[in-house]
């Protein structure tokens, strides 16, 4: 059952935000305030925003690494991932991803953007990668630093990234389906230069785990053609930010 501060709780987080991403560039108390905004989304929890956790259907061809072979999204096919929208600002979007099991979202880029990530439900496994210049055009390999591939689940602390750490990901559906609470500051804007990029990794399976971190090459690719997102209405207590 959702507990009866739920709605104070994620209001209390959408004000956090907006007061931790009030300027465009960090300011005095960027960093307390980003604690406090961590300390508040992890007490977060699906049923808190009245999600349940999906059947285990899986989403055929669906899988980061096989990008291409799927159905795409064509009619009548289900997308692998579907978003939640609760709430936007002009320093802050926040909402739910819904990822269907053995779903993927490709590697890709938030371009000059803080986030914040708290899995609700189900586990994902999450690779992180800092952007290392020189930028290069779609085609051109750049260099990345693999910093890290986790897994997460309800009980581990919120996932952070930034405009120089951690700003790409890519984020799996592990077991079944999952669910996770997404903040990114300032939202996803073209028109501004806050485009999302999709990468592909540039190398071969390896027979023994490479030790992190490392450097890497990516190079950037159009959107998988079996990656989609859909949309959904969000159930939860309303917010006004």
């Amino acid at each position: 059952m959702p507990r009866d501060n739920m709605a104070s709780l994620i209001q209390r987080v959408a004000k956090q935000a907006r007061i931790t991403f009030r300027s465009p560039a960090p300011g005095p108390g960027f960093g307390e305030n980003l604690h406090r905004l961590q300390q508040l989304l992890n007490e977060v929890r699906a049923e808190d925003l009245h999600l349940v956790p999906r059947g285990p259907a899986a989403v055929p061809g669906a899988g980061c690494s096989r990008a291409g072979a799927g159905a795409g999204a064509g009619a009548g096919a289900v997308p692998p991932v579907s978003y939640m929208h609760i709430c936007e600002t002009e320093s802050f979007s926040m909402g739910v991803f819904l990822l269907r099991s053995g779903a993927c979202i490709p590697l890709h880029d938030h371009p000059g953007m803080n986030g914040m990530l708290k899995v609700l439900y189900g586990s994902l496994r999450i690779a992180c990668l800092d952007p290392l210049p020189p930028a290069a055009p779609p085609g051109v390999r750049r260099r990345a630093l693999l910093r890290s591939r986790q897994l997460c689940t309800p009980a581990s602390p919120p996932c952070l990234l930034s405009p120089h750490t951690d700003n790409l990901h890519q984020i799996d559906a592990v077991d079944g389906p999952a669910a996770f609470l997404d903040i990114l500051a300032p939202p996803y804007d073209p028109e501004n230069g806050r485009d999302c990029h999709y990468y592909r990794l540039l190398e071969a399976p390896a027979a023994e785990p490479h030790a992190l971190p490392r450097e890497v090459w990516l190079v950037e690719t159009p959107q998988a053609a079996d990656f989609w997102c859909g949309g959904e209405p969000y159930p939860g207590p309303k917010v006004s930010p």
